[in-house]
């Protein structure tokens, strides 16, 4: 029987840090000893920050993203091109194209992607508040930004067929060989994904 080491607070912390995507069992304990040893400098700024976050964090009711304001950071700026829409599966995916600054426009985040083996339909998604968001006028177009699995593209087909009949444009993130990619290396979904939206040179 292996004995007990450290205090039930101690084991808590650990458990709890288990359930951060990205750590498991061993890398909890490594990150747990790790606070402990910074204790005043890292430990204690971080209980505050927790707890800030707790009590001010809000998931904004216009687009899904997470923001201490409702609506959000993103809905309220005036400079963004709300008139484009692009549609994400989750508010990482949403955080990721900011970092990119590849486009000053609005987001929907749908929290998910349809999945029937795992019981999540579209009632289980924020679909019907992107059909609402169109109908209420002033949307030209909708980038469907979802992951190129199976999952994401049947959802991307689902939102197209509930957008049908609005006039706007509906495009997609194009598929292929990332900037820097080497052919060699890449697997043949992507190669063929890539031939197929080849664009002139």
């Amino acid at each position: 029987m292996q004995k007990r080491v450290t205090g039930p607070e101690i084991e808590r912390l650990i458990q709890l840090l288990a359930r951060v995507p990205g750590l498991g069992p061993r890398s909890a304990r490594r990150a747990a000893l790790h606070l402990i040893k910074k204790k005043d400098q890292l430990m204690g700024p971080l209980a505050l920050a927790m707890n800030e976050a707790f009590d001010k964090v809000r998931i904004c009711s216009t687009c899904g993203n997470a923001d201490t304001s409702d609506p959000c950071a993103v809905c309220t700026d005036v400079t963004r091109d709300q008139s484009t829409i692009i549609v994400v599966e989750d508010v990482a995916d949403l955080w990721a194209l900011e970092r990119a600054a590849a486009m000053n426009a609005g987001y929907h985040v749908l929290g998910g992607t349809l999945s029937p083996l795992d019981g999540i339909g579209p009632d289980d998604l924020t679909i019907s508040k992107l059909v609402d968001r169109v109908a209420r006028g002033g949307v030209r177009e909708i980038l469907i930004a979802v992951n190129a699995t199976v999952e994401g593209q049947t959802t991307a087909h689902y939102i197209t067929e509930q957008l049908t009949g609005f006039e706007i444009k509906i495009t997609r993130l194009a598929h292929g060989v990332p900037v820097g990619g080497e052919l060699d290396y890449l697997d043949e979904g992507t190669l063929a994904a890539a031939i197929r939206a080849r664009t002139a040179f």
